[in-house]
């Protein structure tokens, strides 16, 4: 890094176990940009004072992660119209005057790795796991994207998924939409996709699954957005049982790729990223 390098940057609490910055400096690299992707750990009574630091610090943007997604949109210049439907923001760009633009890239991201998989959710049940920022990308994709039948959704505080469901609510007439607690993700027989948008599973907690091991049936799609570990407990579970799983890192890289263009201009060269996110994950 020198004086000239253009800065770009994590924003969460905490950040540590990020892939990303592996996963854009790589890209970076690999192309011969002479940028930098660095963790800005920011605790939440500090939000607003890191976001207004931006540009006065030469970053040109910022991804968001938990728990600052949904919070940030208030900090904001603009909030393109994407991510004031799903009311969370994760990728910033920095405008010439130090003015902030909010993007979604979260809901490109998770619906690149379900795509060969749409068909088979035509007239189908689906079943997310947790209702925060991720959830709502999720909901958000699936409510716009696939013919699903039903789409409930689990969390742990039963009132935060009908908030969620009552903000989407008008995106569709033929989804019959409903709620639920996560203590009924014992028993999950009738969905033929099962998304876990919680970070039960994740690190340092793997081990642990939000679905009873026993709860899986063989011709059901297994997502899991949790990426550390690779494996979880919950896709592990699922495959035993014979069912198709997909793994947090493809939205991962999916949404990076599409941070990585609106900053750059430049496409991501996501096989590198992949590999540059599959070796952090072998440290």
């Amino acid at each position: 890094m020198t004086g000239a390098t253009t800065l770009v940057g994590l924003i969460g609490w905490p950040v540590a176990h990020s892939l990303s910055p592996a996963m854009h400096n790589a890209a970076f690299a690999a192309l011969g940009l002479d940028w930098a992707y660095v963790p800005l750990p920011v605790a939440p009574v500090a939000l607003g004072a890191a976001l207004a630091g931006l540009g006065a610090l030469g970053f040109v943007g910022a991804n968001v992660t938990i728990p600052h997604k949904q919070a940030v949109v208030g900090h904001l210049a603009v909030v393109d119209e994407l991510a004031r439907a799903v009311g969370a923001v994760n990728t910033i760009q920095v405008r010439p005057d130090g003015g902030l633009v909010g993007s979604n890239s979260d809901v490109p991201g998770f619906l690149r790795p379900l795509d060969p998989f749409l068909p088979d959710l035509i007239g189908a049940d689906a079943v997310v796991l947790g209702a925060g920022g991720a959830a709502r990308a999720v909901v958000y994709g699936l409510l716009t994207t696939a013919r699903l039948r039903r789409l409930t959704i689990l969390a742990r505080r039963p009132e935060s998924a009908a908030a969620l469901i009552g903000d989407f609510a008008a995106l569709t007439a033929d989804t019959e939409l409903r709620v639920g607690s996560l203590d009924e993700a014992t028993g999950l027989g009738g969905a033929a996709l099962i998304v876990n948008t919680t970070p039960v599973g994740q690190m340092p907690h793997e081990g642990r699954s939000p679905v009873a091991a026993d709860g899986w049936r063989s011709d059901q799609i297994a997502y899991d957005l949790v990426y550390h570990p690779l494996r979880t407990r919950f896709l592990d579970d699922a495959a035993a049982a014979g069912c198709r799983t997909i793994d947090g890192l493809g939205m991962l890289v999916g949404q990076a790729a599409v941070a990585f263009e609106r900053w750059t201009g430049r496409t991501m060269p996501t096989d590198i990223a992949r590999s540059a996110a599959l070796a952090a994950l072998s440290l």
